[in-house]
């Protein structure tokens, strides 16, 4: 009797009684009917949701591990902002207010003079360029003199205690076995508060 004629005459009611082989492969088949039933009625939800905890997992220890760095570094940050701070407070002292700019140019005048040097010319720009925070103020100078006088000139303005560059600078010889030099003399100053607040708002 063939595999055929033995499931033909099998009684579904009495497994018992089915042949040995036939017993095996009914149970392999119901084996895969049930788990493939599992997988997609149960863990099919919960390996997408295993999935989804490992990527949260490996989220959570990235973000632990950048906290942690900032937190060891958290005092060197702290110094290097206090540092900064100090810098830009230094800074801001080089840069006079409005009411001392005055002062400051006859400071660059009085360099010149100094040094034995003839302005030709120590003219102002008629208005400030505004900046992000501080404005900037162009003086243009021709002032004539010797070599070394004209060295010391630009070494003495280099050191005034406010921030002042020469800038677009031409020397030529002059009558006499002098030089004159043509420059412009930037300098700066920090904008007030209520030059901050406008600058701003036109932003």
């Amino acid at each position: 009797m063939n595999m055929l004629e033995e499931l033909r005459h099998l009684d579904p009611n009495d497994p018992g009684r089915w042949p040995a082989s036939v017993r095996t492969t009914a149970l392999l088949a119901l084996m895969v009917i049930i788990l493939a039933a599992g997988y997609y009625f149960v863990w099919q939800d919960q390996l997408n949701n295993l999935d989804n905890i490992r990527a949260e997992e490996q989220t959570l220890k990235d973000t632990y591990i950048v906290k942690k760095r900032s937190a060891v570094n958290l005092p060197a940050l702290k110094q290097q902002l206090v540092d900064i701070e100090r810098s830009l407070s230094a800074l801001l002292k080089q840069l006079p207010n409005k009411s001392e700019m005055e002062a400051l140019l006859v400071d660059i005048n009085q360099a010149g003079l100094g040094r034995g040097l003839q302005f030709e010319l120590f003219k102002p720009a008629e208005s400030e360029i505004i900046r992000e925070f501080y404005a900037e103020l162009p003086v243009t100078v021709r002032v004539t003199g010797g070599y070394h006088d004209i060295g010391s000139f630009a070494s003495d303005i280099a050191q005034l205690p406010r921030i002042v560059t020469l800038n677009n600078i031409t020397i030529v010889p002059s009558a006499d076995n002098a030089l004159t030099l043509d420059a412009v003399a930037k300098t700066f100053r920090y904008l007030d508060e209520n030059e901050m607040f406008n600058q701003g708002a036109q932003q």
